[in-house]
């Protein structure tokens, strides 16, 4: 999927997320924020200017965020993003309180909604992890102009074809191809099994 499809479900299907700043003393602070809005390249939540959380997000201006939807841990679906925070002001707010109306309860008056302001994450790098599919699904993003830095193991043209690493593989998504090994990338688990059984050192960090 494209980055889009992936900001639009964190907002809409799992809306409620884990979100970690860093405070004055260079120390993680997480809290539990709703994303009230999502487009092609961004992510929208608002806070009180009065909050702690606000001025951490002044602050540092970055923030990393996790998120899950899923009855258990075998049928859930989660997304991870970390990136560039801003204030945007109030133009927004009648946007989100339109597509989120349970906030007319919490701030119900205008007088109450003076205390508002929206931040927009507007750069950043993620993370979608699907549980519910065997083998297991997984795929990274980037949205607002970051380079997408790829991660786990891939395997060098050192590999003999040995099959040690297909034998401790717990989604199975190596395959050998002309007698060397492959792995499935969207599939793994990055768990690093096959790194530590591989007997000439073929298998290594992306």
């Amino acid at each position: 999927m494209e980055a889009e499809k992936y900001l639009q479900f964190l907002s809409e299907k799992i809306h409620t997320v884990i979100m970690a700043t860093v405070d004055d003393n260079n120390l993680p602070v997480t809290c539990v924020i709703d994303i009230m809005h999502a487009d092609d390249n961004s992510l929208y939540f608002l806070t009180a200017k009065g909050k702690n959380f606000y001025q951490r997000l002044k602050n540092k201006s970055y923030l990393a965020l996790s998120g899950k939807t899923g009855e258990d841990t075998m049928h859930c679906i989660s997304v991870s993003i970390r990136g560039k925070v801003r204030e945007i002001g109030t133009d927004m707010l009648p946007v989100l309180f339109k597509k989120n109306p349970y906030m007319f309860e919490i701030y119900p008056t205008d007088e109450s909604r003076k205390a508002l302001t929206v931040f927009q994450v507007y750069q950043g790098i993620g993370e979608w992890f699907d549980l519910s599919k065997k083998p297991i699904e997984r795929d990274s993003f980037t949205f607002g102009g970051v380079e997408n830095k790829v991660s786990g193991y891939s395997v060098t043209n050192n590999c003999i074809g040995c099959e040690n690493c297909m034998s401790v593989c717990p989604q199975s998504c190596i395959d050998l191809i002309d007698n060397k090994a492959l792995i499935r990338q969207n599939n793994c688990l990055h768990c690093g099994n096959c790194a530590q059984i591989c007997p000439v050192g073929a298998v290594i960090k992306r």
